[in-house]
């Protein structure tokens, strides 16, 4: 079978072949083309081209003559590049023979040089792959010394050695020579053949190196690779798997360092950007105080508590620093374990009772539990400011040990102490940076040197370093103040500093210090001297600092359009509120960080710009002069003044910018810090509810649900149900397609579904109905099950009345159920893998009974998708990862508020979801916990299994000491009382490290002495006490220890506070892991309203024009829908004018499925209905939205011009002037905004517009009929101004006096007459071929009758076609017949009335036909008389 191969492959490239002499083995020279020294390959490309074609034809089965001659060719001559690569990529590798199952000798090759770039190729085995090679990056296995020896005995060290060719000549190959990378003997060859001498030579080394930078870095990743492909090494999960897919898995190796440390997770998550902190004892101390003191400063001012508290709240932000950086706790541990420290107690004592409370204080709370995370987020953002200042501090002592004299700035020394914001030291990291630019090159010279790094040279020097060497510096010194001393003047915390002035004018200084060519007159080193003292005002940290703190105080706020925002922001955009907003105080934002946040949105839509400014700018400019100038009176003082005060000016301008971008992005974080916050509260507002309790069930019990939806409630659309028993699993699930109400009254029967719902329900006993759905429809739904209940006498559980100790039962109650969870849970992957058989109803039906059931689980099982679900109005505003870790917060906290059942949960695939919320642990630290539980037998007996302590078994610890002292309390144990080795305190929030005072507290109270403790400790363990205490059903005694009293000992014998915890004691060993959730929020009216429909209240409110559908017509009321759902009515007083109340039938107006405008008069939120109105006074004026505006902070002027330049850009667009007309019916519509607006109206509906036939001409526009449209032109006449309108109206030969008349006496007069027409018997609402069409068939069933038939024209609005056919086998006829004001217009006659209309018909059909022959005029007797 190997014959059948060509075994060959050749993997050397073009430049790797040499030909050598057939008698002596040495290497020839190349035949070259030309001067250029290359391959001439020009008589062979022909022959080349057939072979590539032949051996791309060939495949892999190679004829043996055809092989002969290729290796005769291989001898003679070398093949190009590319055509090389081309075999060597058709023809077998050595996987292919290994997996056919041939064996191959290894043979020479050598190595490709194309492999990832790096020095040479390490040292591969050349054993067979086995099952361990299947993943290796290898694919091949190439002997060291083979693969890396080149014709003629020289070996490659390095694959960029040939990475340039060059022509080879005999003379140059030496056996003995290796290849490696040009070193600095070749270097330096180069440069003295290029003729370089030495001084340029030294400055081409400085700048490009000797060849040997990076010798390190080759030689790290030679050891690196010799450790990756060290044989033996074991085989890893990234030596098969993407790094993505290991990320996503959480099994990288980062990963697995989380995993194994014993430190919480998010603690490790959340330190990770930050070092590790080395401090001895005493610096921690100090730290920490300062960080205390820090964080008081920043939260004290929200508390609200009286001043006397802010020490004991300074001590209480003190020890949860200790708590989170020296016992690594975290915030659930410590608000539910070291709850003592975060209380004031009256009996707390100071070293100065002055500055603590009156010893009469209450206790207080002082730090709760979102104050512990943001005590925790304030406490990284230290770390991140420390180590900023740290790392500056470090800096300027390099600096000062670097230099000779040392350098010695004040500034540095003073502020970098004070810094307490990163804004500062940032700013003293400019200054440090700029004032010691070339000092800092120099240290950093040094340093690389010291380090054996040799770095390019760079000796350019910043323009302002330039101005320090030259003699214009001279001039900036003789201003005479520093920049930190005008800040200073300016703090006013100390004497001021006046400047003195030189004895020469600034002009004549500076003519003095000329020093060409750098400066050739006194102009040039003036503005080099002002240009330096500027940038010197600019970088100084504390006037930065000064001007800072001013700008909080006086800050404006304004918002101004841009061009593109002037046209986008319309009045109904939601950016209109701010479009003009101007002088906005940050007290204005107080309360509204969504408004400055949609302002940064808006901005950052280019479609306005918000600029922040001081309020007083000019006046503060002023007063900074008088810190900068002298008091002098003369000629020179005010020249130096001048000068001085010019160059502050330009520095404060300069600030200004700076400071206000500073200030502006400080504000949306505070925005967004606020709204994230009102975010994560709403939603431990929504994970604040215990399962649904049904009447008598105890709380916190999981009760057996039946849940249904109707969908959309389309018609047609089926009922989905499903029953979830209490312990998750969904038993049974259906159908109903026939499930609506008879009505006894008219003999209908209940659907078919019914019953069978029923029998549903009395064979599964529910607890609880769950209704929901995406339509108003559902609420339908809801009554309906009410009644059926009520008809069919559905009952719920059984419970016992607390009055009168008996059992009683109640109809079994139906609830709406909040969706917003199962709305994401039901199409997404994880509910068709969880239950691929439902239909995706089905599932969320699913859904919404596990809401009622675990409403916690709910949402924890939404991961990221929770941040889908708005929380709060204009959440899309916040940072998804900002908005994620606060709601992931919220859930950490009800998470150990609640407990876990942990031999329950941690092998469900539903429950275990809730376990990487628990304290201590994470998604990698729940994984290493389900882990070790499942190697050890998938038993606990006990929470120190968890730490693998068992006197019995051999376990695998779960987690480290730390971790379990975050984790252990909120991960409980069912207690069995026939267990000996169950511990009725794992069952508890008793924490295992209070077990021992626990245990003390049950002996206490059950009076028993030592010997009595010890007997039942040896008969039963540790906490036999309790299991007795527990057995008898004597839990109640332990009420009757007085607390205060073992507080007060523990305290003095072990400095331990536990007041809080022995209450906690007390209450867990009556009832342990008692429900303290509140009880299952019922949805509201309000969020049923905003769930069915998707209004809210400011979406859908009262007084709103909105479209409406009719569904049917009534005499004396209209049924519509609005288009979100609600079903409302429109009484005949509300019908519009002319309707109803004895005028036109509303039927004969408006049709079912017609769209009008209507006004909201009513909204019913609870019942879903709404009152509306037609009536078009009341749609004219819809109510405008109050935007409460404070006169001098909305730009009226700059609304009006913009209204203004809109009006004259629209007559610009149009051709025409855009006219205003004093009329409620008149706007500023063309023809084609005009059929739009009166496509919702009815017909006769008119409105008034200009004419582009100039100023003289306006147009009316009226509807006649559905989709029909009749534009009038009015010429004014007599008109006082060109823009006025004129005193007489003309329509053809009919003059007006004004538009009223005009709309009553003309269009009103003839939409009279269209209405009349079309309520006549002889009106068709078909088109003239349907009319023909209908004519032809009465003739056909009544052969010698004349039929005749009206319809509308709809090419001519305005005119109607009198359709005609006399008789059998006639042709068909029509006449048009136009509609004038109170008149019909036939053949030029008018006729008052459609029966005058119908003689005249019939007189002129009989007059035009009287010539013609008899047979072909129908007989009079004929003619209908109707």
């Amino acid at each position: 079978m190997a014959d059948m191969f060509d075994l060959a492959a050749d993997v050397g490239s073009e430049e790797e072949d040499e030909d050598f002499d057939d008698e002596t083995g040495e290497p020839q020279q190349k035949k070259t083309n030309g001067q250029a020294h290359m391959d001439d390959s020009s008589e062979e490309e022909e022959e080349d081209d057939e072979a590539a074609l032949q051996e791309e034809g060939a495949g892999f089965i190679v004829n043996e003559d055809d092989e002969e001659d290729d290796h005769r060719k291989r001898g003679r001559k070398k093949k190009r590049k590319h055509r090389e690569q081309e075999r060597s990529d058709e023809e077998l590798d050595e996987d292919d023979l290994d997996l056919i199952g041939l064996d191959v000798e290894p043979k020479e090759q050598t190595a490709s040089k194309f492999k990832r770039l790096k020095r040479g190729h390490k040292e591969r085995s050349s054993r067979p792959r086995d099952v361990h090679d299947i993943f290796s990056d290898d694919d091949d296995p190439i002997d060291d010394d083979e693969g890396r020896r080149r014709p003629g005995g020289a070996f490659i060290e390095n694959e960029f050695a040939d990475f340039i060719e060059e022509e080879q000549f005999e003379d140059d190959i030496e056996d003995d020579r290796d290849v490696t990378q040009p070193g600095l003997s070749l270097i330096t060859h180069g440069l003295k053949a290029a003729g370089l001498d030495e001084g340029a030579e030294e400055d081409y080394r400085a700048a490009f190196g000797d060849g040997t930078d990076y010798d390190w870095a080759l030689e790290l990743q030679d050891r690196q690779d010799e450790e990756e492909q060290g044989d033996g090494r074991e085989l890893q999960l990234k030596d098969v798997f993407e790094p993505s897919l290991l990320q996503d898995r959480m099994l990288t190796d980062a990963d697995n360092i989380i995993r194994e440390t014993d430190v919480p997770e998010r603690l490790q998550l959340a330190r990770k950007p930050f070092k590790e902190l080395e401090l001895t004892p005493d610096q921690l101390e100090a730290r920490l105080n300062e960080e205390a003191l820090w964080i008081t400063t920043l939260i004290w001012p929200k508390k609200g508590l009286a001043s006397y508290f802010e020490r004991p709240f300074r001590q209480a932000v003190r020890k949860v620093l200790d708590f989170l950086n020296i016992e690594d706790y975290e915030v659930p541990f410590i608000f539910n374990h070291r709850r003592d420290y975060l209380i004031h107690a009256p009996t707390d004592q100071y070293d100065d009772q002055d500055e603590g409370p009156p010893g009469d204080t209450q206790p207080q709370r002082l730090l709760n539990q979102s104050d512990l995370w943001e005590v925790f987020d304030l406490d990284l953002k230290f770390r991140a400011f420390t180590e900023k200042r740290d790392a500056l501090q470090q800096t300027y002592d390099n600096l000062q040990s670097d230099t000779d004299p040392p350098v010695q700035d004040m500034v540095l020394e003073e502020l970098i102490p004070k810094a307490v914001t990163i804004e500062e030291i940032q700013e003293l990291q400019d200054y440090l940076h700029f004032q010691y630019s070339a000092e800092m090159k120099d240290m950093r010279t040094t340093q690389s040197q010291s380090n054996g790094v040799q770095k390019r040279a760079n000796s350019a020097r910043t323009v302002f370093d330039k101005i320090r060497l030259t003699r214009a510096y001279t001039l900036v010194l003789a201003i005479g103040i520093t920049p930190d001393q005008v800040a200073k003047n300016a703090e006013g915390f100390a004497a001021p500093t006046v400047p003195d002035d030189p004895e020469f004018m600034p002009g004549e200084l500076a003519e003095s210090l000329l020093s060409p060519p750098e400066y050739s007159t006194g102009f040039s080193v003036l503005r080099s001297a002002k240009m330096l003292y500027t940038q010197e005002l600019t970088t100084s940290p504390r006037l930065r600092r000064f001007l800072r703190g001013s700008f909080y105080k006086q800050a404006l706020i304004d918002c101004i359009r841009t061009d593109k925002g002037l046209r986008k922001i319309t009045e109904d955009h939601p950016y209109y509120e701010f479009k003009y907003l101007r002088r906005q105080t940050f007290l204005d934002l107080h309360g509204r960080p969504d408004l400055f946040l949609k302002m940064m949105k808006a901005e950052e839509d280019g479609l306005i710009k918000v600029e922040i400014r001081m309020d007083g700018w000019e006046e503060f400019k002023r007063k900074m002069h008088g810190h900068i100038i002298n008091t002098g009176v003369s000629e020179l003082a005010d020249a130096w003044n001048s000068l001085r005060r010019e160059t502050l000016d330009a520095a404060l301008d300069k600030l200004a910018t700076v400071i206000a971008n500073g200030v502006k992005e400080t504000l949306r974080n505070r925005c967004e810090e606020e709204l994230a916050g009102r975010a994560r509260e709403n939603y431990s507002n929504k994970l604040d509810q215990a399962p649904y309790k049904p009447r008598g069930a105890v709380l916190g019990s999981i009760p057996n649900v039946l849940t249904m939806t109707n969908g959309q409630g389309l018609r047609g659309d089926a009922i989905c149900w499903t029953y979830i028993e209490s312990d998750g699993r969904v038993l049974e699930n259906g159908k109903l397609v026939d499930f609506r109400l008879g009505n006894p009254e008219r003999n209908l029967p209940d659907g078919k579904d019914v019953e069978a719902f029923v029998d549903v329900l009395r064979r599964r006993h529910p607890d609880v109905i769950g209704v929901s759905g995406f339509a108003v429809e559902t609420r339908k739904l809801y009554k309906d099950l009410q009644e059926i209940i009520s008809k069919y006498e559905i009952q719920g559980p059984h419970y016992e009345d607390p009055d009168d100790n008996e059992e009683k039962t109640d109809a079994l109650e139906v609830h709406i159920v909040n969706d917003e969870v199962a709305r994401l849970y039901y199409n997404s992957d994880r509910a068709v893998k969880e239950f691929p058989k439902l239909p995706p109803f089905a599932r969320y039906c699913v859904a919404l009974g596990r809401y009622l059931q675990n409403p916690l689980a709910e949402y924890a099982s939404l991961g990221k998708d929770v941040i889908s679900i708005p929380f709060v109005e204009n959440q899309i505003l916040l940072p998804q990862d900002k908005l994620f870790d606060r709601l992931e917060n919220a859930m950490v906290d009800m998470v150990n508020l609640v407990g876990i059942n942990l031999p329950d949960a941690y092998d469900d695939p539903y429950l275990s979801k809730l376990l990487p919320y628990v304290c201590g642990l994470g998604p990698r630290k729940a994984d290493r916990l389900v882990k070790a539980i499942q190697a050890n037998g998938d038993e606990i007996l006990s929470r120190f299994d968890l730490l693998g302590i068992s006197d019995t078994r051999d376990l695998k610890a779960a987690m480290g000491p730390k971790v379990f002292q975050n984790a252990a309390s909120f991960l409980w144990l069912p207690f069995e009382s026939t267990e000996e080795t169950s511990d009725y305190l794992d069952n508890t929030r008793v924490h295992p490290e209070d077990y021992d005072l626990a245990r003390k507290m049950v002996a206490d109270a059950m009076n028993l002495d030592e010997e009595d403790i010890k007997a039942e400790v040896d008969d039963g363990g540790p906490s036999a006490v309790v299991r007795r205490m527990v057995r008898e059903e004597n839990t109640e005694q332990i009420h009757e220890l007085i607390l205060e009293d073992y507080a007060s000992e523990i305290e003095k014998k072990l400095g331990n506070r536990k007041r809080a915890t022995l209450e906690t004691i007390r209450a867990e060993l009556v009832e342990p892991f008692e429900e303290i959730r509140q009880t299952f929020a019922l949805v509201s009216s309000d969020e049923i309203f905003t769930m069915l429909t998707g209004e809210t209240k400011d979406s859908l409110t009262d007084r709103m024009v909105i479209p409406v559908t009719i569904k049917r017509t009534f005499q004396d009321h209209i049924e519509v829908k609005l288009e979100c759902g609600i079903e409302g009515g429109v009484s005949e007083s509300e019908y519009p004018q002319g309707v109803g109340n004895g005028g036109v039938e509303a039927r004969q107006v408006f049709q079912t499925g017609q769209v009008v405008r209507a006004m909201i008069m009513y909204l019913n939120r609870k019942a879903l209905t709404a009152q509306l109105s037609f009536r078009e006074d009341l749609i004219r004026q819809p109510v405008r939205k109050d935007l409460n505006r404070i006169p001098g902070e909305w730009d009226e002027q700059q609304e009006a011009a913009d209204r203004k330049a809109a009006e004259k850009e629209k007559e610009i667009a149009s051709g025409r002037p855009n006219r205003v007309v004093n009329h409620p019916l008149f706007f500023s519509f063309n023809a084609t905004q005009a059929e739009e607006y009166l496509g919702s109206k009815d017909p006769g509906e008119v409105i008034i517009r200009p004419s582009s036939k100039g100023l003289d001409h306006l147009a009316v526009t009226w509807k006649v009929a559905i989709n029909s449209y009749q534009h009038i032109d009015v010429l004014e006449l007599d008109k006082p101004t060109e823009y006025s309108l004129g005193r007489q109206l003309r329509v053809g030969k009919q003059v007006y006096s004004d538009l009223d008349e005009l709309i009553v006496n003309h269009v009103e007069a003839m939409a009279k007459k269209v209405t009349e027409l079309e309520k006549d018997e002889r009106f068709q609402k078909l088109s003239r071929e349907a009319t023909e069409q209908w004519l032809d068939t009465y003739t056909k069933a009544n052969p010698k009758r004349f039929m005749y038939a009206f319809c509308h024209n709809p090419k001519y609005p305005g005119y109607f076609w009198l359709c005609y056919l006399a008789g059998q086998g006639a042709k068909p006829g029509a006449w048009p017949v136009k509609v004038v004001p109170n008149a019909y217009e036939l053949d030029k006659h008018q006729y008052p009335d459609v029966s005058s209309l119908k003689n005249g018909f019939k007189l002129l059909f009989g007059s035009k036909m009287s010539g013609n022959a008899a047979a072909a005029r129908p007989p009079t007797q004929v003619i209908s008389r109707r």
